[in-house]
């Protein structure tokens, strides 16, 4: 890569990811190199690009990871490397952000650059707790103010309280938390009425938001019997006394659930349950990794007409499947009059994504009904190409053998477990509601890899192959999802918290 590259100073809004702007989204899927911050949405990063570089150089109270200086050189650096960067900010970058130290870091090196501004806290986390910061005959302004700054090496208040008691409309402070007495005291010194509607919200847009709300003078001492936790917001005003939050429900509201898996079915699985409210931990320690040589598979593709029907029991083996036809320059045309077994609708709608319609899909989406109602249809004597990962049910075969069917089984991906995030998921665990499994060979993943299931969390699992399975590592509370796919999982969580 030659030549000067840019760097896109992008907010990421607040809490949420679904904060950040259509924009800047669009920017970080396109960049070479993103410099993030630790306020800035960890599910964020899963929408770079495989090989983009990911620099961590957030900030907490007290916890400086990278000094600002250094971070201004990395954007330099960088981008004098020819590369797209972005730098991912928690909220906006002009919003105490030191974006503004930054882009002067970059004028002096006359690096083109561009600001994409984000949803700030100091108006997106009151609104999320019911706040409005300015109101009709309320509050017609409000101010914003941090709640510490860097001074001579110390981190202190500069803002003067009582100038700020003084003022009518509504007081915003942003990472405040640490010196909430000092705040209150300092506005209460300065003349504002104690019984003044105060509140200080944590973590909020997020699901685990928690919001105090007291009059001035009361604020400091329910904050510390909260035990509320940074970054938070501290609101301080007559429209704090206002309660604007949202009524329309969400049935899975405050539910925790893990959801176990690759990503291509954590991702999907995520985003539904997040849209019912549910609070999802995605615990995809499991890595697919596609066989970049497959001799057996090059062999069989020679001579794939000798195979009425194809098999498959995932989406992944679909896509890589076709992926490989790619690879080999092989025509879509050789495999006419090939048809094909699928186990489930997930699987079928990959398939058709590619303008291929599956002969054969079971009522129930699990393996043994694939595998019976395979035998109801193919002769013993046609020969059944099975495409699956290396860790595929053993109950496939066994139904096939016992019926005396004629089958190639070969094994086109691995299922790899990365330790730390396994560690990390285990952790977590004990938080859940509910931990779902979406196959026979994604539990075992989990339960021979230190995983567990805590007393009170529900195991749900996709189709009667995966119950089984579960069921060899204990005796776990578990419902079984009746239909093969994120929907069926989706509809017996529902159906489990109605009850």
């Amino acid at each position: 890569m030659s030549g000067t590259g840019k760097v896109y100073l992008v907010g990421a809004g607040c809490g949420s990811p679904e904060l950040i702007t259509w924009k800047g989204l669009k920017l970080l899927k396109q960049c070479d190199v993103v410099l993030y911050d630790d306020l800035a949405a960890a599910k964020l990063l899963e929408e770079t690009k495989q090989d983009c570089e990911q620099i961590f150089v957030g900030k907490r109270y007290g916890k400086h990871s990278l000094p600002q200086e250094e971070t201004n050189a990395l954007l330099v650096e960088k981008a004098k490397e020819g590369k797209t960067v972005v730098r991912l900010k928690g909220g906006d970058p002009f919003v105490f952000g030191r974006g503004g130290e930054e882009i002067l870091a970059l004028q002096a090196e006359h690096i083109p650059y561009e600001v994409v501004s984000g949803v700030t806290s100091a108006v997106a986390v009151p609104a999320a707790a019911g706040i409005p910061v300015t109101h009709r005959k309320t509050a017609r302004s409000f101010h914003v103010i941090t709640g510490h700054t860097a001074a001579g090496g110390e981190t202190t208040l500069t803002e003067n309280l009582d100038t700020l008691a003084k003022l009518e409309g509504t007081l915003v402070f942003l990472m405040g938390l640490h010196h909430l007495e000092e705040i209150t005291q300092g506005l209460l010194q300065g003349g504002k009425d104690a019984d003044t509607p105060a509140a200080a919200i944590s973590k909020g847009t997020t699901p685990q938001q928690k919001t105090v709300r007291a009059k001035l003078g009361d604020l400091a001492a329910e904050v510390r019997k909260a035990e509320l936790e940074a970054p938070a917001v501290i609101v301080i005003g007559e429209t704090a006394a206002l309660d604007f939050a949202g009524t329309i429900p969400y049935p899975l509201h405050g539910v925790k659930i893990g959801v176990t898996g690759t990503k291509s079915i954590t991702r999907k699985l995520r985003e539904r349950l997040e849209n019912l409210g549910a609070e999802v931990t995605e615990m995809d320690y499991s890595t697919l990794v596609p066989y970049q040589e497959n001799k057996m598979l090059e062999e069989i593709l020679q001579k794939i007409s000798e195979y009425p029907w194809a098999v498959f029991t995932s989406p992944n083996g679909v896509d890589i499947f076709f992926n490989y036809l790619k690879k080999l320059k092989l025509d879509i045309r050789t495999l006419a009059g090939l048809k094909f077994a699928v186990i489930g609708t997930g699987t079928a709608a990959a398939l058709e994504k590619r303008g291929i319609y599956p002969a054969y899909l079971p009522e129930k989406y699990d393996v043994e009904s694939l595998a019976r109602g395979i035998c109801d249809i193919v002769g013993k004597e046609e020969k059944l190409l099975i495409l699956r990962a290396e860790q595929g049910s053993e109950i496939l075969t066994e139904v096939l053998d016992e019926a005396g069917m004629t089958y190639t089984d070969v094994k086109i991906y691995d299922i790899l477990v990365d330790e730390e995030k396994r560690r990390t998921a285990n952790e977590k665990v004990r938080e859940m509601d509910f931990i779902t499994f979406a196959s026979g060979s994604g539990v075992r993943g989990f339960m021979e890899n230190g995983g567990t299931i805590p007393q009170g969390t529900k195991a749900v699992c996709i189709g009667a192959s995966t119950t089984k399975m579960l069921k060899k590592y204990g005796d776990y509370e578990k419902i079984t999802a009746e239909t093969f796919n994120v929907d069926g999982v989706v509809q017996i969580i529902l159906k489990e918290v109605e009850k």
